[in-house]
């Protein structure tokens, strides 16, 4: 279960340059969720991607390393969100116009994998959310939000008492989420400033939303601990997906880093 559950929650980057092909792969079970791309160049080639082809001084005073395309996330969800894997050649044609041509760009994506069935929860401020699996299931947490996200929730109506509508989000929900739910068959928990600190200005009403699945005990829940390819060896630094423990101790220092990161 902890194997299964730290392929789920891992965090995944890959990049490829031009001309390489990006592969994405989740575990048994669960489907790609994009969660950000960029396809350019903002750092020099000889740390990313190097050119194949020998270049003059020259030649390099003049690359562009302020260069990113807008379409980019927007293309890596046609092509890889809600799959269980996807593969294509990376090259600027793909992503519309080319903003730097003569320059070597490259493409980064970072996702997670999410189970194929999940359930939400949410409960407004204040009120207490409850999660419960049925009988030789437990709850495995996928994702949990508290704060104030753009546009609110139908649940719990944001009360505009003259103040702008500000996205904010506590960056250890997941975390005391994993700690107080993760692997039991049911819990509660208070949605409140008391349990979660308040990530938002004072008067803002805030709410916490979970996304969670109910999985079978540990002797029949399949693990798939293959990982994504490799890139190829033209690359000049790896960027494969980061290795994580299966034993739960280590957890909380993954989502801390995960929290951080986002």
């Amino acid at each position: 279960f902890a194997g299964y559950i730290s392929q789920v929650l891992k965090n995944y980057t890959d990049h490829a340059c031009d001309g390489e092909y990006v592969s994405l792969r989740c575990p048994h079970r669960t489907t790609i969720s994009i969660q950000s791309s960029f396809y350019g160049r903002i750092v020099p080639s000889h740390q990313l991607c190097p050119s194949r082809y020998p270049h003059s001084y020259a030649t390099l005073i003049k690359e562009d390393v302020a260069c990113s395309v807008g379409t980019s996330l927007q293309k890596m969800l046609d092509e890889c969100q809600d799959r269980r894997s996807c593969q294509f050649l990376v090259n600027s044609r793909l992503f519309g116009m080319d903003p730097c041509p003569g320059t070597g760009k490259y493409l980064l994506v970072w996702y997670k994998c999410r189970p194929n069935e999940y359930k939400s929860k949410v409960a407004c401020e204040d009120d207490k959310l409850r999660l419960s699996c049925k009988k030789s299931m437990v709850i495995a947490i996928y994702s949990a939000i508290f704060g104030r996200t753009q546009g609110g929730r139908l649940e719990c109506p944001y009360q505009n008492l003259g103040m702008p509508m500000i996205e904010c989000q506590s960056a250890t929900a997941l975390q005391l989420m994993i700690k107080r739910c993760h692997g039991k068959r049911s819990c509660s928990i208070y949605a409140s400033t008391y349990e979660f600190g308040d990530p938002c200005y004072p008067g803002i009403q805030k709410h916490l939303n979970v996304i969670y699945t109910c999985d079978n005990t540990p002797l029949l829940l399949p693990v798939d601990e293959t990982q994504p390819p490799a890139l190829s060896s033209s690359s000049s630094s790896s960027m494969e997906p980061v290795g994580v423990s299966t034993e739960m101790a280590l957890l909380s220092n993954i989502l801390a880093a995960y929290a951080f990161i986002t």
